[in-house]
């Protein structure tokens, strides 16, 4: 996703500075999304395609045309934020109660303090997107339940090959990767897999002799 934001500032002629302020973040905070650093949340994101005018899903891995729409002011992205942050948590909280969840029960099941997830519930705190993620996984929910429908109504139902993918996966696998804590063991994984052959050798080969 990082490397998808950079490249759809980029390709909007924006620099951090200009994008972070349209946020109201630091361009240092922008800049830690862009490397994968940190994550970004779900209005974030949203505010973000419509300044860079590229569709939603385009974070998704989705190659679609720019958006025609007019940037808002950046106070008005700003309210709007705060408005989506609260309409998330709204909806979080009740399909939680729906399922008889506590607060305690799906922090648990996230890899969340209780007290955290009742930041975003009641809006105080933007919800990082993977959290948001791992939340709507194990309130059996679909991401794009938390879309913005009015900012992004072509595109609220549309899913790229790599969510798809996700969603075939067993159960016991989603709720692994979805948990914030297991990120380190994934991002090892992920560097292992971009390894050559003659590098992971040396790699195991190291293994083995701290082992014998």
């Amino acid at each position: 996703m990082g490397v998808l934001l950079r490249n759809a500032r980029q390709a909007a002629n924006k620099d951090l500075e200009e994008a972070a302020r349209y946020l109201s973040i630091s361009p240092l905070t922008l800049e830690a999304y862009e490397l994968g650093e940190e994550s970004p949340s779900l209005p974030h994101l949203e505010a973000l395609a419509e300044f860079y005018r590229v569709p939603l899903t385009h974070f998704w891995g989705e190659t679609l045309l720019p958006s025609k729409g007019e940037t808002l002011s950046e106070r008005r992205v700003e309210l709007i934020g705060e408005i989506r942050q609260r309409v998330i948590g709204v909806l979080l909280r009740k399909r939680r109660q729906e399922l008889g969840l506590s607060l305690e029960q799906l922090a648990e099941q996230v890899g969340i303090e209780a007290a955290e997830l009742e930041r975003y519930e009641y809006g105080e705190k933007a919800i990082p997107l993977p959290v948001l993620e791992a939340c709507a996984l194990a309130l059996q929910l679909k991401i794009n339940v938390f879309m913005d429908r009015e900012r992004n109504r072509s595109n609220a139902v549309v899913f790229d090959q790599q969510w798809q993918d996700f969603q075939s996966l067993p159960d016991e696998l989603k709720s692994f990767v979805c948990k914030p804590i297991n990120r380190p063991y994934i991002e090892l994984a992920q560097r292992l897999s971009e390894m050559s052959v003659e590098k992971l050798r040396a790699v195991a080969e190291g293994l083995l002799e701290i082992t014998l």
